[in-house]
């Protein structure tokens, strides 16, 4: 894999799709693009919610992805229209760009994209351009069509001002300028975008950012499945909330052991400063944190600050109202889950002769993990990942931030037809709302290639 992104042309087998962008973006704009920038989706086999923890992740990109035409222009606006349109377009001026965190659109992680370059390059006026985007990835599914947008955004706006930042370089900065929406993610969805590679999947590690190629076991597909259930995680407080949590079971435990607590606010930071392993710290967040929650006012206690204090400290913009945090159930399941990543590679390095069962084995396990310390699943996820473990898959979990979304499915690939035909029926085929959306909720992938840049024609 190259260190940068360099243009490409359109492998044929694509054509017939960018022709149809082309023929749109000349429809809106009465030119034709100057290049495309394409940005995947990822599904994360195992390893959520501790990214932003600082610990390894082991996900891969998918086959869907966000496409973005684009030709500068000369009047210094952004101006941006989407293939579907139930996205309504939008216009704004180079130097005007605001972005909502209370009501975001799709528009606005476009523009923490284009933000995120212009700050990168040191100048808040970058060229206008005209956009049309066109994606294949199903929204709110947790399959990381928002990070793949800003992505693709900031792939073209690199790209357009003749700027030029290795793939490490823009997953970092892709990473960090998601914030602006305020989502305080830890970089696995921009990471994976830029350095995923055909046919195999990644383990993605953290300060310092890597990439390790992982080969998955001959055989076997991943099947996803969309509970349909949709979660803007930008929208509301349930995924910040889990981020603090995690940040206060840190502190909590670096005060209780006397360490640094305010410079400690992940929790393998913690890890680190007690020299542990990742079993020894799920026996000591049994010994040092209580399994009720905690109030607010225990945790000002407990580090010896008062509430405003702790608001600038440790909490988000979208917080500052939570005055109960479940600090045993997330600490216990990030410590167990980040051991699990680890097995899971393990695994698959080994070559095992059962390795299907093993690794089917860590997803069920992550999946319980996720619904009940983490609680980051719900009713229909939950319903849809035992119908999966029920049709034949070795192993089946929630993957994304969870609350809805998508399941992951490690189907060996003799068994895959029958395995989506079972889940058709038990899921798919129960309403007409579920079976309308069939067609584009469950599909077969493999590893997928990351982000490019293409040529027009």
């Amino acid at each position: 894999m190259a260190d940068h992104v360099y243009v490409e042309k359109i492998d044929k087998s694509k054509k017939n799709r960018y022709h149809e962008i082309e023929k749109r973006f000349i429809d809106k704009y009465g030119k034709l693009p100057s290049f495309y920038a394409r940005a995947p989706g990822r599904v994360n086999l195992i390893g959520e919610h501790i990214d932003y923890c600082g610990y390894a992740v082991l996900p891969m990109a998918l086959e869907q992805d966000i496409i973005i035409a684009v030709a500068d222009n000369n009047v210094g606006k952004i101006n941006l229209c989407n293939f579907d349109l139930q996205y309504p377009p939008f216009s704004v001026d180079v130097d005007a760009i605001e972005i909502d965190q209370n009501q975001p659109q799709w528009y606005h992680y476009f523009l923490c994209g284009y933000r995120g370059i212009a700050e990168q390059i040191g100048t808040s006026k970058l060229l206008g351009m005209d956009v049309l985007l066109c994606g294949s990835i199903p929204r709110s599914a947790g399959l990381s069509s928002s990070s793949a947008l800003v992505c693709a955004s900031g792939l073209a706006t690199m790209h357009l001002n003749k700027k030029s930042f290795s793939r490490l370089e823009l997953a970092d900065i892709c990473t960090k300028c998601e914030r602006y929406i305020g989502t305080i993610g830890g970089g696995m969805d921009q990471s994976i975008s830029f350095l995923a590679e055909s046919g195999t999947a990644k383990l993605i590690e953290f300060n310092p950012l890597k990439a390790t190629d992982v080969t998955l076991p001959t055989g076997v597909a991943f099947v996803v499945s969309n509970s349909c259930v949709e979660l803007n995680k930008a929208a509301t407080s349930q995924f910040n909330t889990r981020v603090v949590e995690c940040r206060l079971a840190a502190q909590v435990i670096a005060k209780t052991k006397g360490f640094p607590w305010k410079e400690l606010k992940r929790l393998v930071d913690v890890q680190k400063s007690a020299g542990l392993s990742l079993s020894d710290m799920v026996l000591l967040v049994n010994d040092v944190l209580h399994k009720e929650p905690y109030t607010k006012e225990e945790v000002c206690k407990i580090l010896e600050v008062t509430a405003d204090e702790l608001n600038g400290l440790s909490l988000s913009h979208n917080t500052l109202h939570v005055d109960k945090f479940e600090l045993h159930k997330r600490a216990k399941h990030v410590y167990s889950e980040a051991r699990r990543v680890l097995q899971f590679k393990e695994i698959c390095d080994d070559n095992r002769s059962n390795a299907i069962q093993q690794l089917g084995q860590l997803m069920n396990e992550s999946h319980a993990s996720c619904r009940d310390l983490y609680e980051c699943s719900c009713t229909e996820l939950d319903s849809l990942v035992q119908i999966c473990q029920n049709s034949g898959a070795a192993g089946a979990r929630l993957t994304g931030a969870g609350w809805g979304g998508c399941a992951v499915s490690l189907v060996s690939v003799d068994k895959v037809d029958e395995f989506m035909k079972a889940v058709s029926t038990c899921y798919y085929q129960s309403t007409d709302l579920l079976r309308s959306q069939e067609k584009v909720a469950l599909f077969s992938t493999q590893p997928g290639a990351g982000a490019a840049l293409y040529s027009a024609f």
